[in-house]
């Protein structure tokens, strides 16, 4: 039969160390003096985890750490290794550097985004590591090279003083459209469709990169070089509403183009739109401010789809998720050796967001 773990007798100056730790506020120090006077009066380390409420081994521990070390053992100490063997070196980290420099789409990924994960399988791959590194590695290595890994959304910002409180405003329309079918959470822009500018996109390339020309407007080109439209991104369907002008962007269109938006809402049964927008001239113009009010004056007594507004922190249009429509949307209707027509514009836009192409809004003159 094994005979049973006790500790050795205890000297003066043991049992003084022991009478001391007993009044520590160290919850480890403490512990172990309980476990130590225990097995001293004679208690089996079955019986002292019973009573202390933790495990045999435990005890064992502290009885087999006092014979080692005295009391010593009595002082908490870390079980992490004191040194670690770094798995990226200066040169990797260099190499690391120079990885991150190119998009993950160079090494076979399906997305342009670096994450910390991402970078980390790469550098195995790519023969920076020789095993597997975790998230932790590559951050503390671009710790090393002086670069703080951030997303973009956590950091950029506008220089609106209310950005946090028009962003928070947003964000509750956000929320609370969810529970209304009725509503509709519109996020509305305008831009400019150009017949002649290039988009800023590597594109139409096989084998060898292909040399775009520069395209000029002919002096009997009747149409113009660019076309004004207004949109709507319904996020309820995902869909974008385009209404093309005869014009540029003024108060009066926007006027027609909101009621142009309510009618069709109105018609699907909706009660209301939840519009958010730029501070744009034509968007918080007195004009369109009291046009709104009267529309919903109006509303209200005859029925219709009711307008709240929101509008957005001034240069934030990352707040915006119609922008990022517009770019791609540009990239996909240009041709490379050749200016579209005016018609030709119009028609590829409409098709590309999948909405009817209705007759274009007119700037009245006053």
């Amino acid at each position: 039969m094994k005979r049973p773990l006790f500790i050795r007798p205890l000297t003066p100056e043991e049992h003084q160390a022991l009478r001391d730790g007993l009044r520590s506020h160290c919850a480890f120090t403490l512990r172990r003096c309980q476990i130590l006077y225990a097995s001293a009066r004679g208690q089996r380390p079955a019986a002292i985890a019973a009573a202390l409420g933790c495990g045999t081994q435990t005890v064992r521990d502290a009885i087999r750490a006092f014979h080692a070390e005295g009391t010593a053992c009595l002082r908490p100490k870390s079980t992490r290794p004191h040194t670690t063997r770094l798995t990226l070196d200066p040169a990797g980290d260099e190499r690391l550097r120079d990885l991150l420099h190119r998009s993950p789409r160079d090494f076979g990924k399906p997305t342009s985004l670096w994450t910390l994960a991402l970078a980390a399988e790469i550098c195995h791959e790519q023969g920076l590591t020789d095993r597997p590194i975790s998230t932790e590695t590559v951050r503390r290595a671009l710790r090393r090279l002086g670069v703080g890994w951030r997303r973009a959304k956590d950091w950029i910002t506008s220089p609106d003083p209310a950005y946090a409180r028009k962003k928070h405003a947003r964000d509750r329309l956000i929320r609370l459209i969810e529970g209304h079918p009725e509503w509709v959470l519109g996020f509305q822009d305008e831009t400019w469709w150009s017949r002649l500018a290039r988009p800023a996109l590597r594109a139409w390339t096989g084998d060898e990169p292909l040399r775009l020309q520069q395209l000029e407007a002919a002096k009997d080109d009747p149409d113009p070089k660019a076309l004004c439209c207004y949109g709507l991104l319904r996020a309820d369907t995902g869909g974008v509403l385009v209404r093309f002008v005869d014009g540029r962007p003024v108060s009066q269109v926007t006027e027609d183009f909101l009621e142009w938006v309510c009618a069709r809402l109105k018609d699907e049964g909706k009660k209301a739109l939840l519009l958010v927008w730029d501070n744009a001239s034509w968007h918080v113009s007195q004009r369109v401010r009291a046009w709104i009010r009267a529309h919903n004056r109006r509303v209200k007594r005859e029925g219709g789809v009711r307008i709240v507004v929101c509008a957005l922190p001034i240069k934030a249009p990352w707040l915006n998720p119609i922008e990022p429509c517009w770019v791609h949307g540009k990239r996909a209707i240009l041709e490379p050796d050749r200016k579209l027509t005016a018609a030709e514009v119009k028609e590829r836009v409409c098709e590309h967001f999948e909405c009817d192409q209705v007759e274009p809004l007119t700037q009245k003159v006053a």
